[in-house]
């Protein structure tokens, strides 16, 4: 079922076109992912889509009473609660439901003796809401809210921390977490995996994976989309294109489509210039038929439907190179410890590189990573410890911070100001490489954006031709293009190379080992990021074989504890039920005792009418007594 449509969707900003002619389509359950480079309008569609911007052209359609939930990258969460009051806000609907429940048990329990009527419409209308109050998930609110704190990072300890106190990546954790438990058709995510770790990002692909709704995500991870999505929209120029599948597979479709277009952009043109010769050769002839067939050929030519040439947005082009070689031994750190006001993120840690290694550490956020790069720079001094390069070792690094630019220079001094020896011509054709081109060089740094300040330090470390690259996080602000050029690049770069990263397809084209911070400790896996993900499914399994191949006697305990514990349900479900029965019986001997108070010729006999009065009085405390039992029981 189609849940949402747009055809030839248009916005713009002043006279500034963004989206000229958006058309997707999207099914009940459907994944998409939202992809294209930076500035190409994905937000601006979110929003629309949102209903946060109008559009300007073409339409938009909605299943009727579509609920739409859409988590933005912007930090606007402001709240004077804790993080679990404030996830709790979301289910304020069910407690007011509950509340209702329980104002109608107290109404229930007056109308008993005074009103049968009332009190059976009441216990109709009870009946209906605690079927909702179940359907809504009225029982399971807490557990889901666990989850949902606990999966994007926010341990127990966390919990009664304040929503003020929280630093702005954890914010926007939270207001994401906040959107995922609420019950929406379709969820629009702008960059979701954003200051999420590799965990958090797992728990977030299977929790998307599972989720009833659809999904609209835009994002540059590429693993993510990967798992996630089972369509790929691209936004390119003003326009989309949507393939089936996910990420890997769209590159594969839009390769072939691109192929095809091209080939039938080629065959057209050609035909179109043998048209032409024709028509000139006709033209040349002096005789009225000639000229007669020539007119003639140039209106069918007039008439043809010209396909346009395939356009592709400038991709960022450049290489890595090593300005010369190093021994085998590059690295070597031996017992680094580090910590900070009391708190120890690493201790014991070594490290041995080797030439041509390229080296993934992963861990998760505020585990020391970006820290040992900073120690290794010597920006940062160890605690313990030691460590030392090999012999003509030349070490280049990016710091994902960008703390080493300068917010008033230009793109062009910048850069020249690091190789004053190189002709401006040199130094603006590597700017070019990056994308900056014409008056883009004199643009101050201080206008750029995260991604542009990000090509800026890439261009910097390309002309510096290290042999050992530290690289933190380079993959962060970054387009899917540019990311997809960086990769081979280092693909290609015969030096050596630790990088940080948290983008596990980056990790998986560029890794030939993953280093593991665990504990304050380093672990090691041969392979890229599927390869330790491997390794660590095996270890899991391994795990469970030797839980499963446990002793006899501890089976045969296990077998008679849980033998012990379907004997206590049993019990427990035939004394709920007997209470029950007690109670149904107790009720009708009251609804009786009751009607025979109602007859007027019992206050004839007085004796009778008080032993009958008694015996009611009795009675409601039985039912009482019963009802308190059933309900310590359940």
């Amino acid at each position: 079922m189609i849940i949402l449509q747009t055809n030839e969707l248009k916005k713009a900003f002043g006279v500034t076109e963004v989206l000229t002619g958006v058309t997707i389509t999207l099914q009940d359950r459907q994944r998409l992912g939202l992809v294209g480079s930076n500035g190409s309008g994905k937000t601006t569609l979110l929003r629309i889509l949102a209903g946060e911007l109008p559009h300007d052209g073409g339409q938009l359609s909605m299943l009727r009473g579509l609920k739409i939930g859409y988590h933005s990258q912007l930090d606007d969460l402001n709240s004077p609660l804790t993080v679990y009051e404030e996830l709790k806000t979301v289910f304020e609907p069910l407690f007011a439901m509950e509340k209702s429940l329980r104002d109608m048990e107290v109404r229930m329990g007056s109308l008993h003796e005074t009103d049968a009527a009332a009190y059976q419409r009441l216990s109709e209308e009870y009946a209906t809401l605690t079927d909702r109050f179940e359907e809504s998930g009225g029982y399971q609110w807490n557990s889901r809210l666990l989850g949902v704190l606990y999966g994007l990072g926010f341990p127990k300890e966390r919990h009664d921390q304040s929503v003020s106190s929280l630093s702005g990546g954890e914010r926007t954790r939270l207001k994401l977490g906040k959107l995922l438990l609420q019950d929406n058709d379709l969820i629009l995510l702008d960059e979701p995996t954003n200051h999420l770790d590799l965990d958090s990002t797992a728990w977030l692909e299977d929790f998307l994976k599972a989720y009833k709704g659809a999904v609209i995500v835009v994002s540059h991870d590429r693993y993510f989309l990967d798992t996630v999505c089972n369509q790929i929209a691209e936004l390119s120029f003003g326009k989309t294109e949507q393939y089936a599948g996910n990420y890997t597979r769209y590159l594969e479709l839009r390769a072939e489509v691109m192929e095809r277009r091209m080939k039938e952009y080629t065959l057209q043109q050609k035909e179109i210039e043998r048209e032409k010769r024709i028509i000139a050769m006709f033209r040349s002839f002096n005789t009225e038929r000639a000229h007669i067939t020539a007119k003639s050929r140039e209106k069918r030519l007039a008439m043809v439907e010209l396909k346009e040439k395939p356009m592709e947005e400038h991709n960022v082009f450049f290489r890595f190179e090593a300005g010369k070689g190093t021994g085998q031994d590059v690295l070597l750190a031996e017992g680094l410890a580090k910590g900070y006001a009391g708190r120890q993120l690493f201790s014991q840690v070594g490290l041995h590189l080797r030439a041509g290694d390229r080296v993934a550490l992963l861990g998760p956020n505020g585990c020391g990573k970006t820290t040992l790069l900073r120690l290794l720079m010597g920006l940062e001094t160890p605690d313990e410890g030691s460590f030392r390069f090999g012999a003509g070792v030349q070490v280049g690094y990016y710091d994902q911070q960008q703390r080493g630019l300068h917010p008033d220079k230009t793109v062009l001094d910048e850069v020249w100001d690091d190789f004053p020896r190189m002709e401006q011509t040199d130094i603006r054709n590597a700017l070019a490489a990056f994308l900056f081109t014409g008056d883009e060089v004199f643009a101050p740094v201080s206008t750029l954006s995260g991604g542009e300040r990000g090509r800026v330090l890439l261009t910097k470390l390309m002309l510096r031709k290290d042999n050992l690259l530290l690289l933190d996080e380079p993959t962060n602000h970054l387009d899917m293009d540019s990311r997809e050029c960086l990769e081979a690049a280092l693909s290609q770069f015969t030096g050596t190379l630790l990088t940080v990263s948290h983008d596990r397809y980056f990790i998986n084209r560029v890794a030939n080992r993953v280093l593991v911070m665990e504990g304050g400790r380093l672990k090691e896996y041969l392979g890229n990021y599927d390869d330790y993900q491997e390794k660590l499914r095996l270890l899991s399994q391994e795990s469970q074989e030797q839980t499963q191949t446990k002793t006899k006697t501890a089976q045969r305990e296990e077998k008679r504890r849980e033998r012990q514990a379907r004997e206590a349900a049993q019990a427990y479900r035939a004394r709920v039920q007997n209470l029950e029965t007690q109670i149904e019986e107790a009720e009708e001997r009251l609804t009786k005792t009751e009607l025979a108070l109602a007859d007027p010729e019992l206050y004839l006999d007085p004796k009778k009418a008080q032993a009958l009065n008694q015996k009611y009085t009795a009675l409601k405390e039985e039912i009482e007594r019963l009802y308190q039992e059933w309900d310590e029981a359940t």
